[in-house]
């Protein structure tokens, strides 16, 4: 790790861990050079950028220099108005009614760490030798607006951390009109583009296309929030390019609120990729003397294919953008009573399937939706944040100490951004959520948002949330969020401050997560928004898991996880065991491939434990068993994709290795039987070649060759004994470059949904 500066050349080398960035001052413009894999510093670096003029449709700024034109010269920050006609990375309206600047190099500065951003997530650094950061400080004469550029490198990860802070130094306001956090000009654009998609319940699907001139692939959420259909994460990929080998260029935005990402091809073939917050309804009033601090962006590059960037994530936001002491640790096996009851409960039901959860090595119950207000269904109450005596008689307080008496520890659901206009808070303050004053007021879920750019409602909620998570000992809250913004508009904020509403309630929240988990640092936060609608980098900051889908179907499960997986790591995706039929498809699966799927996430259930059989009482404790031995592995172990859902193929599995290679978990699955299949190798990664390796098969398998029917009370959990894994493959050691190379073989399984599991440990020598 390093950063290079030459002012005689105007040169910046940015060296991180496998990867080099390379920028070079031409006439005073920031212009990009090289990204890629890590290159040697010298000299001749200077002379990579190859200037050429244009026609007359291509203007040049400097008759000087004919050479320069603005509209093909690759830049770092590119504006509007002076001779580029592509898309801009800002957009400035003056007071005077224009909207041209030219912002020139100023300076720039060298400091050792990390810098952190102001009301923002972003990463960190513990200690300043892991990464350097360089400042460019451009200047606008006319306007008096300054613009830091600010690149952080990392020691141990090929990641280059981008944002931008705007300062305004003239004598008149200006407008924000666009304010992009990163834009990266390629030489060329023989690339295909890789995004995540998809709505409600089928969130982070895998799409992958080619990128073509003409056609710009745009991806953006107007919702307010990062969303369902759409994930802050774009990525550029040589055709060749697969799961394991080719260069990857991923760009992940660390933010919860609106954005934009758009890789789009010019005239003469070259590529231009930009992210931030979405312009779209947005604009921000710069008074002299203010400043606006973007959100960050994180490039990583890979030639090792995308299971290199994402493995680069995964270590990355693990432990560097999770923090608090829950970030090191393993995290708790729960049951949330949420498909078991929904708003339908009383104590004694809560301790019932408490009573049934604590044999079984389950570690936590979740008391989701309807414990509050008058909450028997979903049209009242959210906003009252005190127990609903009738449910409860004794209070949060009482019941968790029943819950604790059976050996779990007690955690909570609220949806705090929230209010019913059915509710005391709502009938108290009408004007406290988002809302247009004389027009409809949109409800979804029959609720309204509050209006956190506020500062009095953040305190009500940092204040109310306080007193609840100090009424009884809970260690672990569920925060969620059901729905879109409608009428973005704040009636404490002044006409020409209308559109910065849906910036300034992510600043409140942001804020008020930070006041809450400062003030709790042993409560483990887990977001939600109607399941992965808010599955951001943004969100991992406060809170370091995500209920990752209200889809728990093992088979969508699939998909949903694997898609996940291409920027966030297993520690982050909350993964449970529900009930079949299932409540979103109606599916039918067996409670082994439930449990296996779950396995690859923070594992837990979502059903209740008190109509098990004594059969599924008995799979679910070899589960728990099994994930207790492997939970750190898959929390804190590298994840290697091996077969794609996308790919038709109707089969998925992935696994998790230890970071000195000498345990790892495999998981494997398959949608349906085939008649007289061929035999089926799964050839696995990531593995030591020169070590030798016992393997051992999971709770719901049997040498590989389980009964999945759906049958819950089948031989396999009468039958398998209560150890949670099982000796496999005749004890023989396999050593890992035939494992990787040959692989298992996975064709013996029987029926539809089936799926085995296996464990490898390294003999000793």
């Amino acid at each position: 790790m390093n950063i290079y500066a030459d002012e005689t050349l105007g040169l910046f080398h940015l060296q991180s861990k496998d990867t080099s960035y390379i920028i070079q001052l031409v006439e005073g413009y920031p212009s990009h050079v090289y990204w890629g894999a890590r290159l040697r510093h010298d000299n001749s670096l200077a002379g990579v950028l190859e200037l050429r003029g244009r026609s007359s449709f291509s203007p040049t700024p400097l008759l000087s220099n004919p050479s320069l034109s603005l509209d093909a010269l690759p830049q770092e920050y590119p504006q509007y108005g002076t001779g580029d006609f592509r898309r801009p990375a800002y957009q400035v309206l003056l007071a005077d009614g224009t909207r041209t600047t030219e912002l020139k190099y100023a300076g720039y500065r060298i400091t050792p760490g990390k810098p952190a951003l102001e009301g923002l997530p972003a990463l960190y650094t513990e200690e300043d030798h892991e990464a350097k950061t360089l400042e460019l400080t451009l200047n606008d004469d006319y306007s008096g607006l300054t613009v830091k550029l600010l690149y952080t490198v990392f020691a141990d990860h090929s990641a280059i951390a981008r944002s931008v802070r705007f300062e305004h130094n003239g004598q008149a306001p200006l407008r924000l009109e666009q304010a992009l956090s990163a834009s990266v000009d390629f030489a060329d654009s023989a690339y295909d583009t890789l995004h995540l998609s998809g709505a409600w319940a089928r969130e982070r699907h895998v799409q992958r296309r080619r990128l073509t001139a003409g056609a710009a692939v745009s991806l953006e959420s107007r919702r307010g929030s990062s969303s369902h259909q759409a994930n802050p994460f774009l990525a550029l990929l040589r055709p060749g390019a697969d799961e394991d080998q080719g260069d990857v260029y991923g760009f992940s935005l660390v933010y919860s609120g609106s954005f934009a990402a758009v890789a789009e091809v010019e005239q003469f073939n070259q590529t231009r990729v930009c992210i931030g917050i979405n312009p779209f309804d947005f604009s921000w009033l710069l008074e002299p003397g203010q400043s606006f601090q973007t959100p960050e962006a994180v490039l990583v590059y890979s030639g090792e294919g995308l299971g290199g960037m994402s493995r680069t994530y995964h270590r990355l936001y693990r432990t560097r953008l999770c923090r608090g002491v829950h970030r090191d640790k393993t995290r708790p096996i729960l049951v949330n009573n949420w498909e078991a009851t929904y708003f339908d409960f009383d104590a004694d039901k809560i301790a019932a399937i408490a009573k049934e959860a604590g044999p079984l090595g389950i570690e936590l119950f979740v008391l989701d939706d309807g414990w509050f207000g008058k909450r028997d269904s979903d049209n009242s109450s959210l906003g009252d944040w005190f127990e609903d005596r009738r449910k409860l008689p004794g209070g949060l307080a009482d019941l968790a100490g029943r819950v604790n008496a059976e050996g779990l520890q007690f955690g909570l659901w609220v949806e705090p951004e929230m209010v019913s206009p059915e509710s005391d808070l709502y009938r108290k303050h009408p004007d406290w959520c988002l809302h247009a004053e004389g027009r409809r007021r949109t409800e979804a879920r029959n609720q309204l948002i509050l209006d956190l750019s506020r500062p009095e409602v953040c305190d009500y909620l940092y204040e109310t949330l306080s007193a609840v998570f100090s009424s009884a000992p809970i260690t672990y809250v569920k925060w969620d969020m059901n729905r879109n913004m409608t009428e973005i508009s704040s009636a404490a904020a002044s006409p020409e401050r209308q559109k910065e509403t849906a910036h300034r309630y992510m600043l409140g929240l942001y804020d008020l997560m930070e006041r809450l988990t400062s003030r709790f640092p042993d409560i483990l936060f887990e977001s939600c928004s109607g399941g992965g609608g808010r599955f951001d980098p943004g969100m991992l900051f406060y809170m370091p898991q995500t209920w990752t889908s209200d889809n728990t179907d093992a088979i969508e499960r699939l998909a949903i996880q694997y898609g996940t997986s291409m920027v966030y790591p297993a520690s982050s995706m909350g993964a449970h065991v529900s009930a079949v039929p299932n409540h979103q498809v109606e599916r039918i699966t067996s409670l082994a491939i439930r449990g296996d799927v779950a396995m690859s996430g923070n594992f837990g259930y979502e059903l209740d434990l008190t109509a098990f059989t004594g059969a599924e009482k008995r799979l679910a404790a070899r589960q728990i068993a099994q994930y207790k031995e492997i939970r750190e592995l898959v929390q804190q172990g590298d994840m290697y994709r091996l077969l794609s859902p996308f790919e038709g193929s109707g089969e998925t599995a992935w696994m998790f290795v230890s970071e000195d290679k000498t345990e790892a978990f495999v998981a494997y699955f398959r949608v349906l039987a085939k008649p007289n299949a061929p035999i089926s190798r799964l050839s696995l990664k990531g593995l030591d070649p020169e070590l030798d390796y016992v393997i051992e098969t999971g709770a719901g398998s049997d040498d590989g060759a389980a009964d999945h029917s759906g049958a819950e009370g089948s031989a396999t959990a009468e039958a398998s004994g209560s150890a949670p894994f099982q000796e496999g493959y005749g004890g023989t050691l396999h050593g890992g470059d035939r494992l990787m190379r040959i692989g298992l073989v996975v064709s013996d399984l029987h029926g539809d949904f089936a799926s085995c599991t296996y464990r490898l440990r390294a003999a000793r020598r």
